[in-house]
């Protein structure tokens, strides 16, 4: 008997989902629910979550993709893999151990090195996870719930995002606290920037703007540094946008699964205009500025501002943004009408 609980629902090619740190299986419910009639939906609880058990010695995320290799090899042998934060570490791990198995990777609110360290700028400084990690002993059902409250920051809806994640906890069981310490000094610990180079799975990483807990920086820099990505930055989205941007997540998820390419044919992909947009763009190695740490380990930088989102065209994950062109356009209009205004 596997130690990981799993539940499989739907038909279709199957598509495993890993959830993040703290949580479960019940948080994959929605996206279940609207994808279930065209993909087989093979969800797992994490080790120590949920209803999977916990064993000491399962730490580090190349362990616990081993442990999960173990547990799918039964029940598929060719799959799409889906993991957001914690979970999306895990996906890098096994994507790259088991390329032949992968079929597309898709990261969400994923980074390769959670700690922000002298040539890794875009993480979380040790000093915070140091302390979460105090609280974590004194109080683990409070830490889990501040944090929780922290994934929902920025977000569109967050009162009703935060609800759901308090609602798979209530429903289908929390965390071990020994998963969860295990968990954080995962998190405070782990580099996998030097795995990158062998995921050439095709991948799409999807983050949100306003992400606190993984900045999108540290998302466009994964992309920036996979030998096959897409990036994808969802507007007013903070960690969970497939709770809170659910149509729109569907939209870029589904297309990429069906393809390994997006064409969103000029046009934001949005459900309701103005309540989300995204934008993707085709990330290549470029090199850092020179005022910005250079890495150490050979990952190239992200650019020091975001990339426009919500105004700027929307387009293919190969192609590049046409708002230069359109600038010089409406200069040279400019120009134009300038000295008509001469004669």
């Amino acid at each position: 008997m596997s130690e990981l609980y799993v539940e499989v629902s739907g038909n279709g090619p199957d598509l495993v989902l890993l959830h993040g740190w703290g949580l479960n299986v019940r948080v994959w419910d929605g996206l279940v629910a609207e994808l279930r009639d065209r993909f087989r939906l093979i969800a797992v609880d994490l080790p120590g979550h949920g209803k999977s058990t916990w064993a000491p010695g399962r730490n580090t995320p190349a362990e616990q993709a081993w442990l999960l290799h173990s547990t799918l090899t039964p029940i598929s042998n060719r799959y799409s893999l889906l993991g957001w934060s914690l979970g999306g570490q895990i996906a890098l791990d096994l994507a790259a151990a088991m390329p032949a198995q992968i079929d597309r990777l898709v990261l969400v609110a994923t980074t390769p090195r959670f700690t922000a360290t002298s040539d890794w700028p875009y993480g979380m400084k040790l000093e915070a996870i140091t302390k979460m990690a105090t609280q974590l002993r004194e109080d683990y059902q409070r830490t889990v719930r501040d944090f929780l409250d922290l994934q929902v920051r920025g977000s569109i809806d967050g009162p009703s995002v935060v609800e759901q994640l308090r609602n798979a906890l209530s429903v289908h069981g929390e965390a071990a606290p020994e998963a969860l310490a295990a968990g954080l000094n995962t998190l405070a610990t782990s580099d996998l920037r030097s795995t990158l180079p062998h995921v050439r799975t095709p991948t799409l990483v999807i983050a949100g703007q306003n992400d606190r807990i993984t900045a999108p920086a540290a998302s466009r820099v994964l992309a920036t540094n996979l030998p096959d990505a897409r990036y994808v930055e969802m507007r007013r989205a903070a960690h969970a946008p497939f709770l809170s941007h659910r149509k729109e997540f569907i939209a870029v998820l589904e297309q990429f699964l069906r393809s390994g390419e997006l064409d969103f044919g000029g046009e934001p992909v949005s459900a309701e205009a103005g309540k989300a947009a995204v934008r993707a763009v085709a990330p290549s190695p470029t090199p850092a500025p020179a005022h910005t740490p250079s890495s150490a380990s050979g990952v190239a930088s992200a650019p020091e501002t975001a990339p426009t989102i919500g105004a700027a065209k929307v387009t293919g994950a190969r192609g590049s943004s046409t708002r230069p062109a359109k600038k010089k356009r409406m200069k040279a209009r400019a120009r134009k009408k300038l000295k008509a205004s001469h004669r």
